[in-house]
C-alpha cells in the first residue's frame, strides 16, 4: 500500500512493490494518491518498476544494499561503505537520480570538506556515488546520465578531492611514555587499551585486526596469530594470513582476560544461528571506535598534537626497517602486497639510519 506524507506544503508519495520503492513528490494530496495507484497497477501487472524520471538516490541506495545483500555479499553494519552510504542517502535522498548535477555533487563535497573531511575521503564519497548510480541503474535496466565523471574536473580543480597524502607522522619515545602515563592515571577506561598499543607499536596490526582476533586463533606454538579477511586490494573476502608475534607480542595476548560463553547463551545460539558465532572469543572485546576514543583523549590530555592511533601502524612499520629488516619480511608483518603501498607506511629516521652507517659500514681512512 502506497505510503502518502505531507512534506511541508506539498505531498509525498512512496510506494514499495516486490522490494523496490519509487518516492514522487506532488503539490496536492490527490495527485499524490493518483500517481500511486497507477504505479501500484503497472508493478502489478508485471511491468518494469524503475521508472528513470522518478527514482530518486535514496532509492538507488537501497536497492544497492539490497541487491549486495542478496548476492551474498552484504555491506557491513558500522563498516566505512556504511558510513559512507548513510552520507550519500542523508545528502541525496530525494533527489532524482537522472537529474544529479555538478552543483549538487560539488555542494556535497563542499560540506564534506567544512567538516572536516581531506580530499582523499571526500573522493572516496564520490567514487562510492558513482559505483551506486552505475551498477544499481544497470541492475534496473535504467540509463542514468555520467553526473560523477562530468563533476570530477570541477572538483579537481577546487582541490575537493585528490589522491591520499603520505603521513609521515611518528610518535617520539617521550609521547609514547605521556600516552601510558595517562592511562595508568586514568584507571577507569579501558584496562587493556595499554597492551592494545603495544601490540600495534610491535606488529603493525590495523585497528579492524586487532579487535577480530580470537583465541583460536593464535599459534602459541610457531608465534603467529591469524588474521582473517585481511585487507587485499582485490579480495575483499577469504584472505587470511599468518603473521608473526614479534617481541613480546604473544606475551601480551596470552595476558588477556578469557571469558567463557555463559552455558545459557550457548544454548540459545544452538538453536538460533543468527546470535553471533564468536561472542566471547576475541581477544580484545572492547569496541574499536571506543579505542579511537580512548587515545584521543590520551594525546589531548598529554597535549600531543596531530597524533593519531593508526600512526602506531607506521612506527610499526619504520622501525622494522631501522632494525636491518628487508621488504619481503617487513610484508609478512604488515601484509602489503605492493611495496609502493609499503613505503607510505616508512617513515625512517634520519638520525637512526645515520646511527646504523656509522655501526655497519666501515670506514674509509
Amino acid at each position: 500500500m502506497a505510503s502518502i506524507l505531507q512534506i511541508g506544503s506539498r505531498w509525498r508519495a512512496q510506494i514499495r512493490r516486490r522490494g523496490q520503492s519509487i518516492t514522487k513528490t506532488f503539490k496536492t494530496k490527490s495527485a499524490a494518491q493518483a500517481w500511486a495507484r497507477e504505479q501500484e497497477t503497472t508493478i502489478d501487472r508485471g511491468q518494469n518498476a524503475a521508472n528513470v524520471h522518478v527514482v530518486t538516490l535514496g532509492n538507488l541506495i537501497a536497492k544497492y544494499r539490497e541487491t549486495r545483500a542478496a548476492s551474498g555479499r552484504p555491506v557491513k553494519l558500522k563498516s566505512n561503505e556504511d558510513y559512507v552510504l548513510q552520507r550519500l542517502a542523508d545528502s541525496f535522498s530525494d533527489s532524482l537520480a537522472a537529474q544529479i548535477n555538478t552543483q549538487q555533487i560539488v555542494k556535497f563535497a563542499q560540506q564534506r570538506r567544512a567538516a572536516g573531511a581531506g580530499e582523499y575521503t571526500i573522493d572516496m564519497d564520490i567514487s562510492k556515488l558513482g559505483t551506486v548510480m552505475r551498477h544499481t541503474a544497470s541492475f534496473l535496466d535504467i540509463v542514468l546520465p555520467d553526473a560523477v565523471g562530468a563533476a570530477r574536473p570541477v572538483l579537481n580543480h577546487l582541490h575537493l578531492i585528490g589522491p591520499g597524502r603520505k603521513r609521515e607522522r611518528r610518535p617520539t619515545k617521550e609521547e609514547i611514555e605521556k600516552i601510558f602515563a595517562w592511562f595508568a592515571e586514568h584507571p577507569e577506561r579501558e584496562q587493556a587499551m595499554p597492551d592494545l598499543l603495544r601490540l600495534a607499536m610491535q606488529c603493525a596490526f590495523r585497528r579492524g585486526e586487532l579487535f577480530s582476533l580470537r583465541w583460536e586463533d593464535i599459534d602459541q606454538q610457531k608465534h603467529l596469530a591469524l588474521v582473517r579477511d585481511r585487507k587485499h586490494p582485490r579480495q575483499k573476502i577469504g584472505n587470511n594470513e599468518w603473521v608473526p608475534l614479534i617481541g613480546n607480542s604473544l606475551e601480551i595476548i596470552m595476558r588477556q582476560a578469557r571469558y567463557p560463553i555463559p552455558e545459557e547463551y550457548a544454548r540459545k545460539r544452538a538453536a538460533d544461528p543468527n546470535l553471533d558465532p564468536h561472542r566471547n572469543e576475541f581477544i580484545f572485546r572492547f569496541n574499536k571506535g571506543t579505542a579511537s576514543k580512548y587515545f584521543k583523549q590520551a594525546c589531548d590530555g598529554k597535549a600531543i598534537l596531530d597524533l593519531r592511533l593508526h600512526d602506531l601502524r607506521h612506527e610499526a612499520t619504520s622501525a622494522l626497517f631501522e632494525a636491518g629488516w628487508n621488504i619481503p619480511e617487513v610484508a609478512t608483518v604488515t601484509g602489503h602486497k605492493d611495496w609502493r603501498n609499503l613505503k607510505r607506511y616508512t617513515n625512517l629516521s634520519p638520525e637512526n639510519v645515520a646511527q646504523k652507517g656509522r655501526v655497519s659500514v666501515p670506514k674509509v681512512s
